[in-house]
């Protein structure tokens, strides 16, 4: 199967002065969190809050930064999140992706908004 890629933006929501950082995420609901590089952590100017295990791939595990705030914007959606700082892509996981209630089209190898939800984000509260 192919990956599946979104051309985002990403900002930090806390120093307007910073252009945003264009981005093409793979896209991966197997992870939960938005993943990016050190350099645009380094750009975006984003606070480190703690250090956190994950597990990658290959099974070992790594302490990583998480950082934020960091704001993303694709289509007409957008939501506020933090990050973990690793690898050398850009990785949008299923936390921010449900956050700006999108789908995905694995048959097209695309990620759009929810068609029930064309203009304002929606989420399920239960």
């Amino acid at each position: 199967m192919d990956s599946i890629y979104a051309d985002i933006f990403l900002s930090n929501p806390s120093i307007d002065a910073l252009q945003p950082i264009a981005a093409n995420a793979l896209v991966d609901t197997g992870a939960l969190f938005l993943c990016i590089p050190q350099h645009i952590a380094i750009q975006l100017q984003l606070k480190e809050f703690e250090k956190r295990e994950v597990t990658v791939a290959d099974g070992s595990k790594k302490l990583v930064p998480y950082v934020g705030p960091i704001k993303i914007n694709y289509l007409n959606r957008m939501c506020l999140t933090g990050a973990l700082v690793l690898g050398e892509m850009v990785l949008l996981g299923a936390i921010p992706i449900e956050d700006m209630d999108l789908v995905i089209h694995p048959a097209q190898l695309k990620i759009t908004v929810n068609p029930n939800n064309p203009n304002i984000a929606g989420a399920l509260v239960v």
